[in-house]
């Protein structure tokens, strides 16, 4: 059953938080909507263009499984001052549905304008004081209820497999982790001399 997604996009977006989360989602199958906040075209946090499918003014209206937000600076501030997509975020956590947020997306977004309640969430170390000292976790994924957060770019893919995993459940997750060559949990790795 394929699950309708809106991943967000502002001028600044970091490219590989959302290139990540729209890819790994559309693996598994997932109806992802991709929607600027400014022009259809945008430049990304390392001057990568993208391409949205829509503005976020044709999204109003529309149900969503998941909104992914991801990170960036000045990215993450474009999305926080979108009075329509502070409209669609708070009618998606008023229906409880999943909104996942990545790198300053949690405390840019999500706690600037009160959308996390108790939930433990993450994001880049640069905007950690920016948390609820009680709700921060230091993980790279943290999903809590409908609340999904992560890192940064570093953790990109993790992210959005657990977003696959939520979604599809861990089967799903796992076959396509193993197309692109990595796992589900957190990866290995050694330094070899």
């Amino acid at each position: 059953m394929s699950k309708n997604v809106l991943v967000p996009v502002a001028d600044g977006t970091e490219e590989i938080e959302a290139v990540s989360t729209i890819d790994v989602l559309r693996r598994a199958g997932a109806g992802v909507t991709v929607a600027s906040v400014n022009a259809l075209q945008i430049k990304a946090s390392r001057g990568v263009n993208l391409v949205a499918d829509c503005l976020i003014g044709d999204c109003v209206d529309k149900s969503y499984d998941l909104i992914a937000l991801p990170g960036g600076i000045p990215g993450a501030e474009h999305l926080r001052d979108s009075k329509d997509l502070l409209g669609i975020l708070k009618n998606q956590k008023q229906a409880g549905r999943y909104i996942a947020a990545i790198c300053a997306a949690p405390a840019v977004i999500l706690a600037h304008h009160g959308l996390i309640e108790s939930e433990k969430v993450t994001c880049h170390p640069f905007f950690f004081h920016r948390l609820d000292p009680h709700d921060r976790v230091e993980l790279p994924v943290v999903a809590d209820g409908a609340c999904i957060t992560s890192r940064g770019a570093g953790t990109a893919v993790q992210f959005a497999l657990k977003l696959v995993e939520i979604l599809y459940g861990r089967e799903k997750a796992n076959e396509i982790a193993g197309a692109m060559v990595t796992t589900l949990d957190k990866d290995r790795s050694a330094l070899l001399s």
